[in-house]
């Protein structure tokens, strides 16, 4: 069998095996949770948060994302920040507005150069904000004490819910946050994020849904804590969000933007028969 080349890139440290399909397929369909799992493994595989698979289709580039563990979300803010740097550096895209094609739906962002590396702005589009007192909420409201925890829901592309503290370094997110990734208010599961306010920024940590463990960053997450905090009136329309991995800027209006780094680390080639298939991560 042929090795398999990818890309590893990383944004703001929640790091992506990228498998390029621009021209051909090259892991089929039925393979690819199987894939993802084995690859993302981070000693028996490249290791990885998620495997990105990009192709085109209808005019659009199309970014698909599976999770270490093999199930696939909607959508990734991280994820295609790295996606979009890739496709620009190879041709397949300019720098400037793109368009790309994601299980969320049609987002549009601007690619451009910011002190020497490539920065990505994301119209994440208009959030779902599932929170009983906000007068925006939509219609599945829900804030609700969990574990102890006050939870607000909002979904920007996947569903994140999101819990105020005094201080995000005294959370034991391994052992919180499943409570709440796996509660009964989220039948499909929610990535959970822990947010501290301060006098200017949100500081976030994030336990993502489908790596089963705290991620350095995650796009979506600062979007739905910038929307949330926002909504709620503790910070104004331009949020910076300080993950673990590094900054983001958020942009809260009629739709939401989000903005960051991204960063190619290295390319290489698999050989699939090493993968033990479907080995959990």
């Amino acid at each position: 069998m042929e090795p398999l080349p990818f890309t590893k890139l990383h944004g703001n440290g929640n790091d992506f095996i990228l498998i390029d399909e621009y021209e051909e397929t090259l892991v089929f369909e039925e393979d690819r949770p199987d894939f993802a799992r084995a690859a993302c493994h981070r000693h028996f595989g490249v290791g990885g948060d998620g495997a990105l698979f990009l192709s085109r289709g209808n005019g659009k580039l199309r970014m698909r994302i599976f999770n270490a563990d093999g199930s696939e979300p909607e959508m990734c803010g991280n994820g295609i920040r790295c996606f979009l740097r890739y496709a620009v550096e190879r041709g397949y895209a300019s720098l400037g507005e793109v368009e790309v094609s994601t299980e969320a739906g049609d987002l549009v962002a601007e690619v451009r150069e910011r002190d020497g590396e490539a920065w990505v702005e994301v119209d994440m589009g208009e959030p779902t904000l599932l929170c009983s007192d906000i007068p925006a909420a939509g219609e599945s409201e829900f804030r609700e004490e969990i574990g102890g925890f006050e939870v607000y829901a909002c979904n920007t592309g996947v569903p994140h819910a999101v819990v105020f503290v005094d201080d995000v370094d005294d959370i034991d997110v391994e052992e919180v946050a499943p409570r709440i990734r796996f509660h009964g208010a989220f039948p499909e599961g929610a990535n959970v994020n822990f947010v501290e306010v301060t006098d200017d920024a949100l500081r976030v940590r994030t336990y993502e849904r489908g790596v089963e463990g705290e991620t350095l960053s995650c796009g979506t997450g600062a979007t739905a804590v910038a929307v949330i905090a926002n909504t709620l009136e503790r910070v104004g329309e331009e949020v910076d969000v300080e993950t673990r991995g590094g900054p983001l800027k958020i942009h809260v209006g009629e739709t939401v933007r989000m903005a960051g780094p991204a960063v190619e680390v290295f390319t290489g080639t698999l050989d699939r028969d090493s993968l033990p298939p479907g080995r959990p991560p």
